[in-house]
């Protein structure tokens, strides 16, 4: 039911047109290729309460998505909380907050199952039997999960020194892990050599294009759980930079097929002090990406230092008169409690960058406080716990004995009235 939206690949740089196949650059100017589609058709085939009556997933929007038939991998995946998130707001010091909140994605608590469900029905289409990827873990876990589930062998690489519960993550699946000595960047390479020589279907290399479209849901998802409005200011952790592109392209589509008004949004771009290429660039004023050789953060999920979309990153969030900053290891753990402590939620180290260069975009002034926005967290932090662990107190051992309990409240009440 797809052939007639899904139209073809297209340079992002040239526009060159390529057939649907699992290619990723431009054979001319070695950009990147994209899906494209026929708005027209589809905007008179789709509608609000179509969307509406189809089951919670992230398939509900399938007419902009780059399959030809019906889906058949990720039935369970999407459709996660948006939460209005008033203490955190309050301790933000703005007036509106809703927080996304991937880490509840099916089947392993990122917004990677949504690029994966996408990328491996692609595959499926295209006679894949074997997919793999290069990850810095979430992805990894997904495509395993999701390869487990759809019957296809998977590899997947990795940096050797990924958190262990990201490892067991993936392990656990009966996938093929590899940890490679090096960087994210080198690992990245290898796969681009071994999609070449073996012919796999590497979903963040040849099938790249089918991959990045699955990001696109988080965005769609956002317009219809805010009654069909896109939200003036959105909060985007970034990695490659892809996510926060497709983001903005979700917005730009939904207006283009008529599920919602024209109106203005701004996206903005959160980092990692120790891996920030995109966010220096934007300080810069440039778009120009600077490679950062050796990424040091406890956000290692968005440890890229050659960002694939780096230069389309800085500029949609220019486009968007958006802000971009980053964020310390310590402000990366604060970002993490507090959302913890205000609203309950547990996320990911990058996670905790999104609430911190929230904190930053806001006290700046670049989000207006009299304003609404939208914060992204991509992952549960039961995914990154061991780099949390080490900032938090420990608990508080006593024995069976009330009298020990009793002196441990009396101790606590003593301190918050010294504190008052």
């Amino acid at each position: 039911m797809g052939k007639e939206f899904f139209s073809f690949l297209k340079c992002r740089e040239c526009g060159r047109q390529y057939p649907k196949q699992a290619v990723h650059v431009c054979e001319y100017d070695f950009g990147p290729l994209e899906a494209d589609y026929n708005y027209d058709q589809i905007k008179h085939a789709i509608s609000r309460s179509l969307i509406e009556s189809r089951p919670r997933n992230l398939w509900r929007y399938r007419e902009l998505l780059p399959i030809d038939g019906d889906p058949t991998v990720g039935l369970e995946t999407g459709f996660t909380p948006l939460i209005k998130a008033d203490r955190l707001a309050k301790a933000l010091g703005i007036r509106e907050v809703y927080v996304k909140n991937d880490a509840f994605n099916y089947p392993t608590l990122s917004f990677k199952d949504r690029v994966v469900s996408v990328a491996l029905t692609r595959a499926k289409e295209l006679g894949f039997e074997i997919v793999a990827c290069a990850s810095t873990g979430n992805l990894a876990n997904s495509v395993a999960a999701h390869a487990a589930s759809a019957g296809l062998k998977s590899y997947v690489l990795i940096p050797a020194d990924l958190e262990q519960s990201k490892v067991l993550n993936s392990l656990v699946y009966g996938t093929q892990v590899i940890g490679i000595h090096g960087a994210y960047d080198q690992v990245n390479r290898l796969c681009s050599e071994i999609a070449g020589k073996y012919g796999w279907g590497f979903v963040n290399v040849n099938l790249r294009p089918y991959y990045a479209e699955g990001s696109k849901t988080m965005g769609f998802e956002i317009v219809e759980q805010l009654g069909w409005k896109i939200p003036r200011h959105t909060v985007v952790p970034m990695a490659s930079g892809s996510l926060l592109t497709k983001v903005t392209k979700a917005y730009q589509e939904a207006i283009k097929v008529g599920l919602t008004d024209e109106q203005p949004f701004a996206i903005h771009g959160a980092q990692a002090t120790g891996c920030n290429p995109i966010s220096a660039a934007f300080r810069a004023n440039t778009d120009l990406i600077k490679p950062v050789p050796k990424p040091k953060t406890i956000a290692k999920s968005l440890a890229i230092g050659t960002p694939a979309d780096g230069y389309y990153a800085v500029n949609a969030i220019r486009a968007s008169h958006g802000g971009c900053d980053d964020a310390s290891d310590e402000e990366i753990i604060a970002g993490i409690r507090l959302l913890a402590e205000t609203e309950g939620i547990f996320a990911e180290t990058a996670g905790g960058v999104t609430v911190a260069c929230a904190k930053k975009l806001i006290a700046s002034g670049t989000i207006p406080a009299g304003e609404s926005a939208v914060l992204c967290i991509t992952g549960h932090g039961l995914k990154t716990a061991e780099g949390v662990a080490p900032h938090l107190p420990q608990p508080r051992l006593i024995n069976p004995s009330l009298r020990e309990f009793d002196a441990l409240i009396a101790a606590d009440d003593a301190v918050h009235a010294a504190a008052a």
